[in-house]
């Protein structure tokens, strides 16, 4: 009984020091949960704005309107823009990720519907989930922490109530993703809070599943081959320009085999100005060169 007093009187006081720092986005259960970062700066998961405005929900019923100050949906954060008040911005671990069995709280208010605080362990580090875009986010803390709908984007901090996360998605199981509050994430939130939008290389073409790009060869009697089917791509991309059209298949992504769209995202990342790809063209087999644009657009 000592050990769960304990448990229960560590979640207390980790709600008391953090909980007014987290606010609830939108109204009910259909938004999510963010935190103050800064004076009139909240951070919350990207996938939890709808369009440009907001309703952020303080402790103590206030309602503001705020503004998207800046949004990463590849990276899925975003920071948005609101008189927070006397809300103290939470405070930033300086800790290294924490490893396997570290105790964690997390905490949200879902959709203004009042905080929520809960324990848990790290279960595993180092995973993976699909940012709004589809683009693979990676390196993200696996937590048992329970929480409800509406919670993504609260944070995860440690026993002193520093920030060492943000919940991010809810998997099956009952377990928790959250990104890792690490420099790499400070730095970024600290561009969107200045309003600076990321940068990134893009081609501008949408990709069909493998199942139905073999499916679409077979029916028009071509043979299987293992590539990624484009479906789509954007007028005026460098996709377009390099001339790359839909119903292509692309075999090779800087001279590597391609069977998922993650080989495409890995090779714009690590690429310069050119990325060179491998397409196939009916039966025909063919090299392109693409000059690389940066801008938020997708793949």
């Amino acid at each position: 009984m000592a050990v769960l007093a304990e448990l229960g009187s560590s979640v207390a006081s980790v709600a008391e020091r953090v909980g007014p720092s987290v606010v609830g986005l939108g109204r009910g259960w259909g938004r999510g949960s963010g935190v103050v970062i800064g004076d009139g700066l909240v951070l919350t998961n990207a996938h939890n704005l709808r369009d440009e405005e907001v309703t952020v929900s303080f402790p103590g019923g206030r309602r503001e309107a705020g503004t998207v100050a800046g949004a990463d949906l590849d990276a899925d954060v975003a920071v948005i823009a609101v008189d927070t008040g006397d809300a103290p911005p939470v405070e930033w671990s300086e800790q290294t990720a924490p490893g396997i069995g570290t105790v964690v709280f997390a905490l949200a208010d879902p959709g203004g519907r009042g905080l929520r605080a809960t324990l848990g362990f790290v279960s595993s580090v180092g995973r993976s989930f699909r940012g709004p875009r589809g683009r693979r986010i990676r390196g993200t803390i696996e937590h048992t922490a329970p929480l409800p709908r509406g919670s993504s984007g609260g944070p995860l901090v440690d026993a002193e109530g520093r920030l060492i996360g943000i919940n991010a998605v809810r998997m099956d199981g009952g377990l928790i993703l959250a990104l890792p509050a690490d420099e790499a994430l400070r730095r970024r939130v600290d561009a969107l809070g200045r309003g600076e939008a990321p940068r990134r290389a893009h081609l501008g073409i949408a990709i069909a599943p493998p199942h139905v790009a073999r499916r679409l060869r077979r029916s028009v009697g071509l043979p299987d081959v293992d590539g990624l089917l484009v479906r789509g791509v954007e007028e005026g991309s460098p996709a377009d320009a390099a001339g790359i059209e839909r119903g292509d298949l692309i075999v090779a992504v800087a001279g590597k085999p391609a069977s998922r769209v993650d080989d495409i995202h890995a090779a714009l990342d690590a690429e310069g100005d050119e990325l060179r790809l491998t397409v196939v063209r009916g039966a025909d087999e063919r090299e392109v060169t693409v000059a690389l644009a940066a801008d938020a657009a997708e793949a």
